[in-house]
């Protein structure tokens, strides 16, 4: 197997430098940028496996290429950030980020996140057996459509949907959700299957503005009325 190649893109000297050893000494190619401006034209000349971003940088806002990376394909992304609010991991988790990351922290407990999305990327999304209804899934691609209307989703998006869609009309508690999409070992906590929860239904009412696909049950967690 090939060595997985992380781009980090961090202005502060020291934490770069923690971090491409940390990395580096676990077997990772680290390719490190100061500015968004420079890992865009990185990204652009040699995709890597997984982009470790910060949000404060010189030359704007790391959620802003979190955004753009998310809009063009499913490229990891755990997002660094020194603002532990709750408001700042939601925004970058609705924006697309598999992870989200507050400083300070552990090296190593990064090292085991960056390598939880190295594995879950790679791991083919098993999917249901539809006979029929609404949805057309492209597996390969991971590409959906709903009533023909293609669905611009987040991998974290597409795999809720489809293990929805795998368990359709029975309840999947959040714990459920998230063990099937992020993986046992993810650190990841029910607020982020909310919050994932809450973008993939406004696509899907984009699609289907008279049809709630996605059931809440309170205290329970969520179904496919399909």
């Amino acid at each position: 197997m090939s060595t997985a190649r992380i781009l980090l893109v961090e202005d502060d000297p020291a934490i770069a430098r923690s971090i491409i050893y940390t990395l580096e000494r676990d077997g990772l190619s680290v390719t490190h940028s100061l500015l968004l401006g420079d890992a865009r034209a990185q990204i652009s000349r040699q995709p890597p496996d997984a982009v470790i971003l910060d949000v404060g940088l010189p030359d704007g806002n790391g959620l802003d290429l979190c955004r753009e990376l998310r809009a063009a394909g499913s490229l990891p992304v755990l997002v660094l950030s020194a603002q532990g609010e709750e408001i700042d991991r939601v925004l970058g988790l609705e924006l697309g980020a598999d992870d989200y990351v507050s400083k300070p922290f552990s090296p190593r407990e990064l090292l085991a996140r960056v390598r939880g999305l190295l594995r879950r990327a790679r791991m083919p999304m098993a999917m249901p057996a539809l006979a029929s209804g609404p949805f057309e899934i492209d597996a390969e691609g991971q590409r959906v459509s709903l009533h023909s209307f293609p669905l611009d989703l987040t991998r974290r998006e597409f795999g809720l949907l489809t293990e929805l869609l795998r368990h359709r009309g029975r309840i999947r508690s959040r714990d459920d959700l998230l063990g099937a999409v992020w993986g046992a070992d993810s650190d990841s906590t029910d607020r982020t299957v909310d919050t994932h929860i809450k973008t993939l239904r406004a696509k899907l009412q984009e699609a289907a503005p008279e049809h709630d696909y996605i059931v809440t049950h309170r205290g329970m967690g969520y179904s496919l009325k399909v």
